[in-house]
């Protein structure tokens, strides 16, 4: 193509400028070889381009001397091709030692090279011949008289197919087996996953809540530590309240050692006596508001916030005796809540019974407290509640009973006092049955209540 285009050009250029100067000009321009982009770095004039184009660039592609090899090589790999690599170079045949075509050489020697070796196409025992001696008369002859043989080896091949088939079905129905088995499996792996995948979900839902519980407990703290700091100026007041005490009484002692000036000392003492007088009085209302906090924080590290009450309770000897001498009828539990914005509640206990169970029975109540959040809460209290006297045996037989509030009960309407009436057990279980088991051990009981509140809405 480029080679017609060229001389297309010349003639155009020789139609164009007559005058051969320019022509000259023309053909004497330096170019580069159109094969550059394949490698060829000559630079030469356009007069010696097609010279070039046509006997000396190694990178001009050229079709392969043989007619069948439709194919095109560089003029550099041209010799190769034609000597090692072209399909349709000629190769001497193993058998007959005619030349034949490297493409044709499996067929020939498949089909046509009359010096093979061919068998019986029925593998039978007749010994090989030459491909030229075996005539179609000879072929047939062969399977007229080798008939017998041949069904033989049929049936013997019938056989072993029909062998391989039977063990195939039996592979297939291990197979299927298999397959059934993995099926089985998978279908449980995915139940398993979704069991998972729930258990995360509500995981995740669980570690929110923590996190917006610790919060809020964070934030409780920083309340507490800001109430917490007038009493922590208060004891620091204290102790130097009780330094100032024990000054004055050593004066005291000292002022009473001396004889001199009697009077004098009295006067002194007298003073010295209303100061430790208005002392002791701040150190008791120090030592009240003390106790208060004391309290408070009793409060806070026993309380729960999961619906769930752990009561131990201490000395029950005593505080059954207390109970039968009426000094103290019931016991009242720490509170507990459903939870940081939930609830208030705690548990009544009468050792010794109280109604149907006095003197026979512990009697075991629920009490719905007044709670700082009980504007938010849906009222009245529905949540189930179970009661019960934990065995520190270990058997682990615990006691317990459980109920469904009444809706209609004024102990479980919304709280317009401190706490309302309690709600329980009065025969919840016989003393008989408590001081002979392994619920009392170390002079020590444990209640325990626990309030559901798995469908209860955040506040």
């Amino acid at each position: 193509m480029w080679a017609s285009v060229l001389r297309d050009l010349y003639e155009c250029f020789a139609k164009i400028f007559k005058d051969n100067c320019c022509r000259r000009e023309l053909l004497a321009l330096q170019i580069f070889c159109r094969n550059e982009n394949k490698g060829c770095r000559e630079q030469l004039t356009l007069g010696q381009l097609l010279t070039h184009l046509r006997n000396d660039c190694l990178f001009e592609e050229l079709p392969c001397p043989r007619a069948d090899c439709k194919e095109k090589i560089l003029r550099r790999d041209l010799p190769d091709h034609v000597e090692k690599t072209c399909k349709y170079r000629e190769t001497t045949c193993k058998y007959c030692k005619n030349q034949v075509p490297m493409i044709m050489i499996q067929k020939h020697e498949d089909a046509d090279c009359p010096c093979v070796m061919v068998t019986c196409p029925h593998k039978c025992s007749v010994s090989a011949l030459l491909r030229k001696e075996g005539t179609n008369q000879q072929v047939k002859a062969h399977e007229a008289t080798s008939a017998v043989q041949h069904v033989d080896l049929l049936k013997e091949w019938s056989n072993c197919l029909e062998n391989k088939v039977a063990m195939l079905q039996n592979e297939s129905l291990e197979k299927n087996k298999s397959i059934q088995t993995l099926h089985n499996q998978i279908c449980s792996f995915e139940i398993e996953i979704e069991r998972q995948k729930e258990m995360l979900r509500s995981n995740e839902s669980k570690i929110h809540h923590l996190q917006r519980v610790i919060d809020s407990q964070a934030e409780k703290l920083k309340e507490l530590d800001k109430e917490i700091r007038p009493f922590r100026q208060n004891w620091e007041e204290a102790d130097s309240m009780k330094s100032s005490v024990e000054s004055l009484q050593n004066r005291v002692t000292e002022l009473e050692s001396v004889d001199k000036n009697a009077g004098q000392g009295n006067r002194n003492a007298g003073m010295l006596e209303s100061q430790l007088s208005r002392h002791d009085q701040m150190l008791s209302v120090h030592d009240i508001r003390l106790a208060d906090m004391d309290l408070r924080f009793q409060v806070l590290e026993t309380a729960s916030y999961n619906g769930i009450l752990i009561w131990k309770i201490r000395d029950y000897k005593r505080r059954k005796q207390e109970a039968v001498m009426g000094k103290t009828l019931s016991l009242y539990s720490q509170p507990f809540y459903t939870g940081y914005f939930g609830y208030k509640m705690c548990a009544r206990v009468y050792l010794n019974g109280d109604g149907m169970g006095k003197g026979t029975h512990l009697s075991l109540f629920f009490v719905i407290m007044r709670g700082e959040y009980d504007a938010l809460l849906p009222w009245p209290f529905k949540q189930k509640v179970t009661l019960m006297l934990m065995d520190q045996g270990p058997s682990r037989r615990h006691l317990g009973d459980a109920f469904k509030p009444d809706p209609n009960s004024s102990s479980f309407k919304k709280p317009t006092g401190e706490m309302n009436i309690a709600s329980g057990c009065p025969v919840f279980v016989a003393q008989t049955v408590l001081e002979n088991g392994t619920y009392i051990k170390d002079d020590t009981i444990f209640i325990k209540v626990i309030v559901d509140t798995s469908d209860l809405p955040d506040p």
